[in-house]
């Protein structure tokens, strides 16, 4: 056997595991210009969501008008809402610029605490509509025990004689 015989090919898994990424990278660049289209663009770090906020107040607060005072006060309030606008700027710039992920992070912390509150509440409402219509009561009218309670009720009855 020579050199040019002995020469190991391509396996063809290599060259179909790349088409395939290739083929999933094509897709989703794909999906992602359609929900781009479909939706605009995807919101972005809390960050800067906080900072197009704080631009977005700032040109409401300096575009107000007050037509009920006269023309003197309303340069004076037009000139003071300016003021307040440039100075929360000056306030949440270098904080947003210092500690970008915190705001992530908050708003991630957020979003826990809305799924906790949701699921207690769903958790109370099932309670509540569990027992046929009767409001969480038992046969004989007493109020209905969640076992998870441990205890008696706070509206129970204790006979101390």
């Amino acid at each position: 056997m020579s050199d040019g015989t002995e020469r190991e090919a391509p396996e063809p898994q290599e060259s179909h595991a790349d088409a395939w990424e290739q083929a999933c990278a094509e897709d989703l660049a794909a999906e992602k210009a359609r929900r781009r289209a479909q939706y605009g663009p995807p919101p972005g770090s809390a960050a800067e969501e906080l900072r197009k906020l704080v631009d977005a107040v700032s040109e409401k607060l300096s575009g107000l008008q007050a037509p009920l005072l006269g023309a003197v006060a309303q340069g004076a309030v037009e000139q003071t809402l300016k003021q307040v606008a440039r100075e929360a700027k000056a306030v949440v710039e270098p904080v947003i610029e210092r500690n970008p992920d915190v705001f992530d992070h908050l708003a991630a912390a957020g979003s826990e605490l809305l799924a906790a509150y949701r699921s207690a509440v769903e958790g109370q409402e099932n309670r509540w509509t569990r027992g046929g219509g009767t409001g969480g009561a038992t046969e004989d009218g007493a109020p209905a025990r969640d076992p998870r309670d441990g205890g008696s009720s706070a509206g129970e009855h204790i006979d101390l004689d």
